[in-house]
């Protein structure tokens, strides 16, 4: 792996923006812009997608790194069971949450892979 000089330059940051843009885009019905609690969470866990990256990036650890790694996984997950709440009130359809899904989906296994790689490099 090449060396990574800021956060920005990881691929699983680059991924979780792309993400969270997406995130950003979703209320288009005037129900679903409603629900600002709903709207708020789904956007407040997205964004801690990204923020757990870079603020792991920067801590003085691997160990601290990994651990907002998972961070970031878990806010990934949150994030994903919120969209689930979104399609059972009809603010999105099956096939928003199939597109959003996989996006995560990218995502998580752009984190894994930065896990593998920081696990190996520790030992």
């Amino acid at each position: 792996m090449a060396t990574i000089n800021c956060f920005e330059e990881l691929e699983c940051w680059q991924d979780a923006r792309v993400f969270t843009r997406a995130i950003y885009s979703l209320p288009r019905s005037e129900a679903f812009r409603r629900d600002y609690d709903l709207i708020c969470q789904i956007r407040r866990s997205a964004v801690s997608v990204m923020a757990n990256i870079a603020e792991g990036f920067h801590r003085h650890s691997r160990k601290d790194f990994l651990k907002f790694l998972d961070y970031s996984r878990a806010s990934l997950a949150e994030t994903t069971s919120h969209l689930y709440v979104a399609l059972d009130q009809g603010y999105i359809t099956a096939d928003d949450l199939a597109g959003l899904k996989e996006t995560a989906d990218k995502v998580g296994r752009k984190i894994n892979g930065l896990v593998a790689y920081l696990n190996r490099r520790t030992g």
